[in-house]
């Protein structure tokens, strides 16, 4: 029954009928189906097909002849069998499946890769389709946000020309392939006669050969198409389907967030690891630099004591020999006294010298003391470029411990620089 041709205003129907072989109309003819028997048929194929009497689908069907002399041979159809075609639907389906189990493309589509997080879709469908609406509605909908970027393909999803639209369309697809993760036909429910199309072999072969994974959601039915049987996913519905994408970015992000928690819990810890580490570290620096502190102030006062000590000596044996001098003064002569007097002067000035050096010296080494205790100052000992580098909490003083893939922490002046050993590499003595 190429057309049905359905007169609203009376309800009569006047089918063109077409017989063909190799895709070529070898017969034709028209008949009339009046009112009452097309509301009875069309009953029986929505019960038994899910669908009304339309055109496009082969019949088997019970008619009266009649012929007139001018108007010629006419067929007046009585009834019509819902079962003949479903079977010949079933048929087709079976043949298309057959055909692409022995080409091996039948489950060609499904080893295809689908993207971890397929974002980008390509949609066939028609632009006011529901179920376009509803799958629509649930992508871009979503509680968690996702962000899915699709572009429409439309084509019509039914009838005579509706295998040649799809495949137009998928070609077009095809040559933007780079731009998609993804094809999504989207239609809504219906019987099998709606869905006759997606069991056609041009259509099938077309969606098992794709380079991209395909995805189906083309209505309620229990019926399984071949388009749904070689697409990489089949969903029963277009808000089905559209649950399996969102599905696809749940599953990833779920153990990104849970890696991200783990991350910030073990930066946590290797913080506070480190915190600790260096607080430890600067125990360390301050209680050596008291000792030393203290070592140098002992130091200090002995040399103190030692030139307090060895002055008085040197003043006493001056004090002497001035004594003697008095007395050579007061037994000798002017020369002697003169002598003596110039003995005197020199050995004074030679008293103020040495006593001047010492102190001077004494002086100099008490503030190279106190520059030491100043430079060995743990925080000026990092401002002259030292760090302190660790490894697991513990300085590192030789490339021994150290691995590839350790993490070092090397503190500076001004903060810790947190760095990965990517090679060591030994430095010889020579």
């Amino acid at each position: 029954m190429n057309k049905l041709n359905l007169y609203q205003h009376s309800g009569h129907c006047y089918p063109d009928l077409v017989e063909k072989q190799d895709g070529k109309v070898i017969a034709q003819l028209r008949a009339n189906l009046w009112r009452a028997d097309y509301e009875n048929i069309n009953k029986r194929f929505l019960k038994v097909l899910k669908e009304p009497l339309q055109d496009g689908i082969k019949i088997l069907f019970l008619a009266r002849i009649h012929f007139h002399s001018v108007h010629g041979l006419s067929l007046q159809i009585l009834d019509i069998d819902p079962s003949f075609t479903l079977g010949d639907l079933e048929k087709e389906k079976q043949e298309t499946i057959k055909k692409l189990q022995e080409e091996g493309v039948f489950k060609l589509n499904k080893t295809r890769k689908l993207a971890l997080v397929p974002q980008r879709i390509a949609v066939i469908s028609v632009e006011t389709s529901k179920g376009y609406e509803d799958f629509l509605s649930v992508l871009t909908g979503n509680t968690w946000k996702y962000s899915f970027f699709y572009l429409l393909f439309p084509s019509i999803l039914q009838g005579d020309k509706a295998v040649t639209e799809i495949t137009k369309q998928l070609d077009r697809i095809k040559k933007v392939q780079h731009h998609f993760d993804a094809v999504a036909i989207i239609r809504g429910g219906g019987g099998d006669i709606g869905l006759s199309s997606f069991n056609h072999y041009v259509l099938s072969k077309a969606i098992a050969e794709f380079p991209l994974p395909v995805l189906t959601g083309i209505g309620h039915t229990a019926n399984e198409t071949v388009t749904e049987m070689v697409s990489f996913y089949n969903a029963i519905t277009p808000t089905k389907l559209a649950e399996f994408l969102i599905q696809k970015f749940h599953n990833f992000s779920v153990p990104v967030k849970e890696a991200e928690r783990q991350v910030g819990d073990m930066s946590l810890r290797l913080l506070q690891d480190t915190k600790a580490a260096f607080e430890n570290t600067v125990r360390l620096f301050r209680t050596g630099t008291r000792s030393l502190v203290s070592d140098h102030k002992h130091r200090m006062r002995q040399y103190n004591l030692r030139l307090q000590q060895q002055s008085v000596f040197r003043f006493k044996n001056e004090l002497q020999v001035l004594e003697a001098f008095n007395g050579l003064l007061l037994r000798g002569g002017g020369q002697e006294l003169r002598e003596e007097q110039r003995r005197v002067e020199q050995l004074e000035t030679d008293l103020k010298r040495v006593s001047v050096y010492h102190l001077n010296t004494s002086k100099q080494k008490f503030i190279s003391l106190e520059r030491d205790m100043e430079t060995l100052h743990p925080k000026n000992v990092l401002k002259r470029g030292y760090s302190i580098t660790t490894l697991n909490g513990k300085a590192v003083a030789s490339i021994a411990g150290v691995t590839a893939g350790d993490e070092l922490e090397t503190r500076i002046f001004d903060g810790v620089i947190i760095s990965i050993v990517k090679s060591k590499q030994e430095i010889s003595d020579e």
